[in-house]
């Protein structure tokens, strides 16, 4: 029996946590969304977790641990090296994107303003990583 897929979405925004969470649900994903509101928890949920999430949706500005230090973190162990990092930010310094394509991050989006946009943005995300990506099984 295949054990549920999920998504690990790490923001500490709640207005942005709950228009993340309706955007995934409507793109009719059947991932179980995870959540993680500061970079420790994302950090003990993606290494606790069994099986890995498909895909971490992951802000940048973060308590505890910033998103770039969660990033650096998760390419550095053997077993998430591989895990899909999407980055879902607000920043649009140059030196944001460049440092986390640096560490691996395999998508930067841009957090639009308007809402509509917001969750049309995270859905297509949804449906891209959970619908056609095809993800490697890690354990």
């Amino acid at each position: 029996m295949a054990s549920q897929q999920t998504i690990l979405l790490v923001e500490d925004n709640p207005d942005d946590e709950r228009l993340a969470v309706r955007a995934l649900r409507r793109a009719n994903i059947s991932a179980e969304i995870l959540i993680a509101r500061n970079g420790e928890e994302a950090l003990a949920t993606v290494f606790n977790a069994n099986p890995l999430p498909i895909v971490m949706i992951l802000d940048l500005k973060l308590p505890k641990i910033d998103g770039l230090d969660v990033l650096r973190a998760i390419r550095a162990n053997e077993r998430t090296r591989l895990l899909p990092v999407v980055i879902l930010t607000s920043s649009s310094e140059q030196r944001d994107i460049i440092e986390s394509y640096q560490l691996g991050a395999n998508s930067y989006v841009r957090k639009p303003i308007e809402f509509t946009q917001f969750t049309e943005a995270v859905g297509q995300l949804a449906t891209y990583w959970a619908g056609i990506n095809e993800p490697i099984t890690l354990l």
